[in-house]
């Protein structure tokens, strides 16, 4: 049912927003493109007007860019950060109206239904638009209609505004393209002599449709406002962060402890809510010099209990310097990891939790990736047959398999005097004389060939499990292949 509300969309394009991002930066003089490897070579991922002016365009190969345009001056693209400053722009447009959306890689779209007035009507809208992203040193194109397909062919080949009503006077000029079809449509279209909007609107549909199937007719149907297109808000991600300002500066221990367990509450539950846990929490302190002092904790595992994290602060609080006073506190989780909800068992499960708390405070100390543990390994080579990883960013496992005794203790093999393929009587290792009292073997470990590894290039290996009368336990290996006797590991 109509409202008596005549529904208006924005499309704002942004043609050169990797290259002005990266001016922005670091301005340069002349022409300037950003390169990105493409099929297998250095392309023109984005360039400015001046190296456009120079006929240069996106997807030139980079070499040839160089030969037209000696002057050339470039740098990599960083899509991932063009991808950020985008939503940057779309937080930017939630001042002109709430319902802001991303419109591809480099533009966004806008239904300004109702806000218009707010700034004095559409061109004033627009005008302020324009003054904004022309300080910004950003180049956009603006279009504004009823529709969103009618807003995104006037941005892109028609930058102006449809008046209200019906959309066909303003769109009928514009090449068949702006209807956002891809290029071999388009060119098949222009090839049938249907050039513009308006020539096709005034085309039989049953032939298209036969011929293009309905895609055609629907793009049409939306930019002509027949067919509903909807613009969904992009929803802002969870901001995991609390602040509190103090009436009063605080300086004492138990005051700022008592400050972050109040953001350490609230925080625990946003995270509760949607269903994360933090892995890395900072805490900033302002003073009232304005200074700013910043307490990070990381944690073994993904935690949203205040009672848990909250001890595991102190040690980094009771170091801060509070000066004349702190009169603000922010907490914010800069890491989070996925944590849903459990169910209730009888079960205890505390010596986990101790553990995790343990390895936490160990952490802070001598950072968590110093505190590590051992992880069963696809090898039957000695010491490929296990990795050593992070205790915090990974889980104990418990499928050690081994058909034959290993070592407590291994370490590069170490040379000794032996003459046959019999461990020795007697022999001397790190200046100790020892003597067999029982040795159990051999058990032949035989090199991977698809490996390279310098260690094993003599070949195979005979291991052997010796005991000696000075209580020492050792493990010895001979190699056949270029006679040898060697010590690798210490039982215990």
């Amino acid at each position: 049912m109509f409202d008596g509300i005549q529904r208006r969309v924005v499309s704002l394009w942004f043609p050169r927003l990797a290259s002005d991002r990266a001016l922005r930066l670091h301005p340069v003089e002349g022409p300037f493109a950003l390169t990105l490897k493409q099929q297998n070579a250095n392309r023109i991922y984005c360039l400015n007007a001046a190296a456009a002016q120079q006929g240069l365009h996106q997807g030139m190969p980079y070499a040839d860019a160089r030969a037209f345009c000696p002057s050339l001056q470039s740098r990599m693209a960083q899509p991932e950060q063009d991808r950020r400053f985008l939503h940057t722009l779309r937080r930017w447009a939630t001042r002109y109206c709430p319902w802001v959306g991303l419109e591809g890689e480099d533009g966004l779209v806008m239904d300004i239904t109702g806000s218009a007035h707010l700034f004095g009507g559409e061109e004033a809208m627009l005008a302020d638009m324009r003054m904004g992203l022309m300080r910004a040193g950003l180049s956009a194109q603006i279009g504004l209609a009823d529709t969103r397909g009618a807003a995104w062919a006037l941005a892109h080949y028609g930058e102006g505004v449809a008046p209200g009503g019906d959309a066909l006077p303003a769109l009928k000029s514009l090449p068949v393209a702006a209807l956002r079809i891809d290029d071999r449509m388009s060119i098949t279209l222009r090839r049938l002599g249907l050039h513009t909007i308006g020539d096709l609107a005034q085309t039989a549909r049953a032939p298209l449709t036969r011929r293009f199937g309905p895609g055609l007719l629907l793009r049409l149907d939306q930019a002509l406002g027949t067919q509903p297109e909807e613009i969904s808000p992009y929803a802002d991600p969870p901001h995991y962060a609390v602040r509190m300002t103090l009436p009063e500066p605080i300086g004492l221990l138990s005051d700022v402890m008592a400050g972050a367990e109040r953001l350490l509450v609230q925080l625990c539950a946003k995270l509760r809510t949607q269903e994360v846990g933090a892995r890395n929490l900072c805490i900033t302190l302002r003073r009232v010099d304005q200074g700013c002092q910043r307490v990070e904790l990381q944690l073994a595992r993904p935690l949203r209990d205040p009672q848990r994290i909250l001890p595991l602060f102190e040690r980094g609080l009771s170091e801060v310097d509070a000066g004349f006073g702190i009169d603000q506190l922010r907490l914010e989780a800069t890491w989070v990891e996925t944590l849903p909800a459990q169910q209730i068992s009888h079960v205890s499960g505390g010596g986990k939790d101790k553990l995790d708390d343990l390895i936490s405070r160990l952490g802070t100390r001598i950072g968590l990736e110093n505190i590590q543990r051992f992880l069963p390994a696809d090898s039957h080579i000695p010491e490929r047959s296990f990795i050593v990883a992070p205790a915090a960013y990974s889980d104990p496992a418990s499928g050690w398999v081994s058909a034959q005794p290993r070592p407590i203790c291994l370490f590069p093999p170490e040379p000794i005097a032996g003459a046959d393929a019999r461990p020795p009587t007697r022999f001397r290792w790190r200046r100790m004389a020892l003597t067999c009292a029982r040795t159990i073997g051999p058990e032949r470990i035989a090199p991977e060939w698809w490996l390279e590894d310098e260690n094993w290039r003599s070949g195979l290996r005979d291991y052997w499990r010796v005991e000696t009368r000075e209580g020492r336990r050792l493990w010895l290996f001979y190699t056949p292949q270029n006679p040898g006797w060697f010590v690798q590991g210490e039982f215990a």
